[in-house]
């Protein structure tokens, strides 16, 4: 019997997500007390991923945005070299990571979050470049 609980263990182990279960979204909270709203918010797992959901919209709205400035920048760049500029990207993290603490946000999830938007973004940007190359735009080739 200890055998194959502990091949079961190994096995959701490996596979993962595979054995992960899913909470029930329409239950009260089984423990701790609402601190959203103050303390209106939430009395099911349900109500908290609708205000998840409308805030990843209103994110999903800001990135678009930022994708539309990022887009912008490239004009200004004299070639793709220019496009990481890793001393602006540092200062973006790190105002990033001192907005997050003045808002109670962990600044290590602030730091990972915009690392990984502006590694997005620099890829993106490296794409304008190609685009604009491939259209014959590109003044670093002239």
């Amino acid at each position: 019997m200890r055998v194959i609980i502990m091949a079961a263990f190994a096995g959701c182990l490996i596979v993962g997500s595979a054995c992960a279960e899913e909470p029930a979204t329409d239950r009260p909270a089984l423990w701790g007390s609402p601190t959203v709203d103050n303390g209106a918010c939430c009395k099911t797992l349900g109500e908290v991923r609708s205000n998840i959901d409308r805030i990843d919209r209103e994110i999903i709205r800001l990135i678009a945005e930022r994708s539309h400035y990022v887009h912008e920048a490239a004009r200004f760049k004299a070639n793709p070299a220019q496009v990481e500029a890793p001393q602006r990207a540092e200062a973006v993290v790190r105002k990033a990571m001192a907005s997050a603490e003045q808002e109670g946000l962990s600044p290590k999830i602030a730091e990972a979050t915009y690392r990984a938007m502006i590694g997005a973004f620099i890829e993106y940007e490296q794409g304008v470049f190609a685009a604009a190359a491939a259209a014959g735009k590109a003044p670093w080739n002239k």
